[in-house]
């Protein structure tokens, strides 16, 4: 039955080369999964219960024992949840891995409404679409899919759909590793919440894995005072003592530096651009570094921070009055930093550039408390980039996009990876649906997601999973 559904999958492939073609059964059922995603709000203050649960019942009405389909998690809004499909156990199990959290989304600012599915001009607008309902989808729908084919993998096939990943407490990944470490054991792990393939105006450039990622760092900048009537205006100014603070950080450049992931990158793209940023990209991949080309290509805010830790003022606070001086000023300075860096080494350095006692510098956890240190942890260095992977890669992404590179590449921000790799569980980020890099819409307004797109990244999807769980012998 397995083979006669990958016959039909084929034939899709073919038809979809004419327009207009229906979509592939896999890509028809992620498309359902992702309106329904999407039409349950799951930001923080909602949390992701509801939409574990729903995605709960529908691998129970696929016929997944309910032993095996387990909510998970110390906190009732925002549960985890966890599906194991059943192979023969002749290889190490396979994680993949999702968050159903989203960031918010104010109807004020967007042209739809951001909680419910809209298809406009060939995109499916919603908040989540590209991160990452929509990596989401295509799991859920692809296991479900193999069940009705009656597949039967050469390992267990484990996906964990988890919360808190876009901040707030309660992170699913985090609590997971430390509680239920058992569920989750795997050779590696994939995960859609990054790489992907980047497109310019509709055209593929590569398909990037995200072998590395940077760590994720949030610290409060503080100024308090005795503030005063604003008639009597004092040079001791708490607001103009922390825009001096954070004009300092604007002003820091952190230094260039790349890992084997990163130099990889650049000699790879340095293959797909061409002129001056090609050459640019081939100097800063040699060894040493040319640091006119990286200074040149740090223009680029992708590039820059590829080749640098960074750190940004995101949030502003100050005053109690508009006639009042005021007695406290605050700032949110969020940075993203390279592996083998911490944030406690950060953190110092941060304060050597600000350089003032009056401005007090304090680390903030994902759930919001205040620590007067950071963590000295560094973070982890790439895993080595695992064979099978990225053999079935390069013969899958030529399967869909002939001659297709597939570049190993560095997430320049962070994802739950950062949980699982730090516990030796190798992590590699990616996916078949494609988005122009001038498309970047995650955590902004009319995020969206091509339709085309996202019924090839769903097949891709399906058929990646089924060929690294021992029923892909092709493509």
């Amino acid at each position: 039955m397995a083979q006669a559904g990958g016959v039909v999958l084929l034939a899709a492939m073919a038809a979809a080369q004419s327009k207009p073609a229906a979509p592939a059964p896999v890509a028809a059922l992620a498309r359902q999964v992702l309106r329904q995603l999407v039409e349950i709000n799951t930001t923080d203050a909602m949390g992701t219960s509801q939409a574990a649960e729903a995605m709960r019942q529908r691998f129970l009405a696929a016929g997944f024992p309910a032993a095996d389909v387990e909510l998970l998690g110390d906190n009732p809004k925002k549960q985890n949840l966890v599906v194991r499909y059943r192979g023969t156990g002749a290889q190490k199990p396979l994680l993949l891995m999702g968050h159903l959290d989203v960031v918010e989304a104010r109807r004020a600012d967007w042209s739809t409404d951001p909680f419910q599915l809209v298809e406009k001009g060939g995109y499916e607008y919603g908040r989540g679409t590209q991160d990452m309902k929509d990596g989401d989808a295509i799991y859920v729908a692809a296991l479900i899919e193999l069940k009705q084919e009656g597949y039967r993998p050469d390992r267990d096939i484990i996906l964990a759909l988890t919360a808190a990943e876009e901040g707030g407490s309660d992170n699913g990944m985090e609590w997971l590793v430390r509680h239920r470490r058992n569920l989750i054991e795997a050779a590696y792990a994939v995960n859609a919440d990054g790489g992907g393939v980047d497109a310019e105006n509709g055209k593929p450039l590569y398909l990037a894995v995200d072998a590395s990622e940077k760590l994720y760092a949030d610290y409060l900048l503080r100024v308090t005072n005795r503030g005063g009537h604003s008639s009597l205006p004092v040079p001791d100014n708490a607001i103009y003592r922390l825009a001096a603070a954070l004009q300092k950080i604007e002003r820091y450049k952190f230094p260039f530096e790349l890992n084997a992931v990163t130099r990889g990158y650049f000699e790879a793209r340095s293959r797909l651009d061409a002129g001056a940023r090609a050459a640019d990209e081939r100097a800063v991949a040699r060894e040493p570094m040319d640091r006119a080309a990286a200074a040149r290509l740090a223009a680029d805010p992708l590039f820059n921070a590829t080749l640098r830790t960074t750190c940004v003022a995101t949030r502003l606070n100050a005053g109690d009055a508009n006639n009042a001086l005021p007695q406290n000023a605050e700032a949110l300075v969020n940075c993203r930093i390279l592996p083998g860096h911490s944030a406690a080494e950060v953190q110092r350095l941060l304060s050597s550039v600000i350089a003032d006692g009056e401005v007090k510098l304090e680390y903030m956890n994902t759930d919001g408390r205040l620590a007067a240190n950071a963590p000295t942890a560094v973070s982890p260095a790439p895993p080595a980039l695992n064979p099978q992977l990225m053999g079935t890669l390069r013969r899958l992404a030529d399967a869909f996009w002939p001659g297709l590179p597939v570049v190993p590449d560095m997430a320049t921000g962070a994802s739950d990876g950062k949980y699982t790799n730090a516990a030796g569980l190798p992590t590699y980020a990616l996916s078949g649906v494609a988005i122009d890099e001038n498309d970047v819409r995650a955590h902004g307004r009319d995020e969206r997601i091509g339709i085309a797109s996202f019924d090839t990244g769903a097949l891709f999807g399906y058929r990646l999973i089924r060929a690294l769980s021992g029923g892909g012998k092709q493509p």
